[in-house]
């Protein structure tokens, strides 16, 4: 059954313009953005989503973990980093409607902070606010049946991924299946979801959108709650999809890295051979000497075989 939600001329709009950005985006080859982007991505991904947790560790220490360095801070702050690091490198390994990958990223992201990673909860918790209830979830009992309907509609409703996956988010969190990480856990899943629409989500840090407006995410979780309906949440969270796409569109003058554009026109012209005309029509924002200076580069790294000189020579990638 499809958890509780309505369309608004606010959701609408964002599916809209967030539909749009893609398209910009595609055009403009940022689907793989370069190594160092995706590096500092991942890095405000990751210290963000532990920071809303309450996690101490800022940009530069993160970075200095993912590096191998080691860093002075409290233990479980680095525990929860290192484990993060771990599951989000391995990202494209997690399939959004497997119930069972779900519980083994909660297993790898809480392993060492939790006395059951990657099980449910068999008991009740309330969630304070200060000395207020917050949130009351589900019994316990009823915890593992409401996972298995939930991820029911992951599978089988046939709405679009931008919905569907700030559906899954609220839900997770209405239903607070884990005992502890239940809020890296949503975020996380709602990236998985996203992941399989379209592969930039990958390297998308709209966790630092969310961190930047906490109060405004845990309202749209409370107005959701209230309400009985997912609604707040889903717009909310659409307003940081699209404020994170328009942040990478503003970044798009930096230009990809070398071997980031040969794996780009690789993945467009599989086995064919192609000249280098062929390489400036796909990359229209390149010079003809910068277009020279990739095939060069992608021979020598032996990525492409090249027969003929100059203006006559073409190009096959290796397997």
């Amino acid at each position: 059954m499809r958890p509780p939600y309505s369309i608004t001329p606010e959701i609408l709009r964002s599916v809209a313009s967030i539909s749009r950005k893609l398209g910009e985006v595609h055009a403009a080859h940022l689907s793989l953005p370069s190594a160092q982007l995706r590096k500092d991505n991942r890095i405000r991904t990751i210290q963000s989503t532990l920071e809303i947790e309450g996690n101490t560790l800022g940009p530069e220490q993160v970075t200095a973990l993912l590096e191998g360095a080691r860093v002075a801070a409290p233990a479980k702050d680095l525990m929860e980093v290192k484990n993060a690091i771990a599951v989000y490198d391995g990202l494209h390994r997690l399939k959004a409607r497997s119930e069972k990958d779900l519980l083994k990223a909660h297993a790898d992201l809480m392993r060492g902070l939790v006395k059951t990673p990657g099980r449910y909860r068999s008991s009740g918790v309330g969630i304070m606010k200060g000395q207020r209830l917050a949130h009351l979830p589900p019994a316990g009992d009823r915890v593992a049946g409401l996972m298995h309907d939930l991820f029911d509609y992951v599978k089988k409703d046939d709405d679009i991924a931008l919905i569907k996956s700030c559906v899954f988010h609220y839900e997770l969190e209405f239903i607070h299946p884990f005992q502890d990480g239940n809020g890296r856990m949503g975020r996380l899943w709602q990236t998985v979801i996203l992941m399989e629409h379209h592969v930039v989500f990958a390297y998308l840090p709209v966790e630092a959108l969310v961190r930047a407006k906490q109060r405004a995410y845990y309202k749209a979780l409370s107005d959701s709650d209230k309400s009985g309906s997912s609604t707040p949440f889903i717009t909310f969270m659409l307003e940081q999809i699209d404020g994170a796409l328009e942040e990478l569109l503003a970044s798009s003058n930096r230009l990809l890295e070398p071997n980031d554009r040969l794996l780009d026109f690789k993945a467009h012209i599989g086995d064919r051979h192609f000249s280098r005309k062929d390489y400036l029509r796909f990359f229209k924002h390149i010079s003809m000497a910068t277009a020279g200076r990739d095939l060069k580069l992608g021979v020598e790294r032996k990525l492409l075989k090249r027969q003929g000189e100059k203006r006559m020579a073409v190009y096959t990638f290796k397997d």
